[in-house]
């Protein structure tokens, strides 16, 4: 598809969103009850709207209900309005250069022909996923819990990649720019960096497929860093250059933006603002309901499945507890088999409800070194939200 199709594509989803109801639009952004707008998009399904421009995307929880999310449903976030809408792959590169004694220009190609295929299963969840939940409300995309999706990514580890540039001694950062563009030279571009011990570690890739497939263009055609075990902030997408630095990165997103409170699960008084921050970096452990979903029946004297998904940043989920009595009592859910430390498990738990009424639902995830979630939670800027779930479910 070339620029102009896509665009107008993009502008005809938008102009039938606002068309059909500004409030329903301001309902998904989470300002005014309401149903949420599906809109659909170039290769997505229909999925929430936030945003047409740039777009912000939410998945509908339903998907999760399979290991891997399929592609044309995975969420979107960008951060600036000039994303990339069509890549002659016949001219792209990935421009590789700075604290380098052999600096590189290479092809998708290139990547797939001259380097080791590496693949990896992994969650990527955007910073703000669940944001509408705080209380105080908080700015920002009021997203619900769909921010999130887990697919098997196939590219080339950063490290092979930085090894045939021949890093210099003293590096310090490496820097990932997108070709995504800001529309005013006072807008910073998004640029974001690892240390070069992470960057290096073997498990960040540069993805160029996702669940055996090429990525959709809103999901980060042709390139996209994969981060494992970090918020989607550090998972550029249309990757284009890799910068190696023998100082230390510095950048409105990194030093303005995408901060969170130095404590414990980035959390902090709406009274006491924290004084001091770091970037946000790995997952916390969090849980969420899949099923029952809000448009399914459930009946008194019946089993039914209750269906999840719980992830962290790596150790790996060794628990999952469900209530449904609103948290006076606890049992284990069970854990289908684990396909990989940085995707998620699903989890399942039989409910047979005996009568009719409302019923409060509440899931716990505990991962392998005991990081739990928290019962209450807030900061500034509405991230890594991992407040025990709840869900309330009417029973006929």
């Amino acid at each position: 598809m070339n620029r102009r199709g896509f665009l107008q594509l993009i502008s005809a989803t938008a102009a039938a969103a606002l068309t059909a109801s500004c409030n329903r639009i301001n309902s998904v952004a989470g300002t005014s009850p309401g149903p949420a707008r599906l809109v659909r998009f170039p290769e997505k399904t229909e999925m929430i709207l936030l945003t047409d421009r740039p777009p912000q995307l939410e998945t509908p929880l339903h998907y999760f209900r399979q290991d891997l999310t399929p592609n044309e449903a995975f969420f979107v976030r960008w951060h600036l309005e000039g994303i990339p809408t069509s890549v002659d792959l016949r001219t792209f590169r990935l421009n590789v250069s700075g604290h380098v004694r052999q600096p590189l220009q290479l092809s998708v190609d290139e990547l797939r022909s001259q380097f080791e295929p590496n693949s990896i299963v992994a969650v990527n969840q955007c910073s703000g996923n669940s944001r509408s939940f705080f209380e105080p409300r908080v700015p920002g995309g009021q997203w619900k819990h769909g921010a999130v999706g887990n697919a098997k990514w196939t590219g080339v580890s950063v490290k092979s990649i930085l090894d045939r540039a021949q890093v210099k001694s003293g590096a310090v950062d490496v820097a990932f720019n997108g070709l995504d563009a800001p529309p005013l030279s006072s807008v910073a571009d998004f640029v974001k960096a690892l240390s070069i011990d992470h960057a290096r570690d073997g498990e960040v890739m540069i993805a160029y497929a996702m669940n055996d497939q090429a990525l959709p263009m809103v999901n980060g055609f042709p390139l996209r860093l994969v981060v494992p075990g970090w918020y989607g902030t550090y998972w550029v997408k249309a990757l284009s250059d890799i910068t190696v630095l023998p100082r230390a990165f510095s950048n409105f997103w990194t030093d303005k933006a995408y901060r969170i409170p130095k404590a414990a699960n980035g959390t902090e008084s709406p009274k006491d603002l924290a004084k001091d921050t770091v970037p946000i970096n790995r997952f916390n452990v969090r849980s969420i309901f899949v099923r029952p979903g809000p448009d399914e029946t459930v009946h008194s004297g019946i089993a039914n499945e209750i269906e999840g998904v719980a992830f962290d940043s790596g150790h790996g989920i060794r628990r999952v507890e469900v209530s449904t009595d609103g948290g006076a009592t606890w049992a284990d859910a069970r854990l289908d088999a684990e396909i990989g430390k940085y995707s998620w498990r699903r989890w399942r738990a039989s409910w047979t409800p005996s009568s009719r009424g409302q019923y409060r639902l509440m899931a716990r995830a505990t991962n392998a070194i005991g990081e739990t979630q928290s019962k209450q939670q807030w900061n500034r800027s509405g991230f890594m939200w991992n407040v025990i779930q709840e869900t309330d479910v009417s029973v006929e």
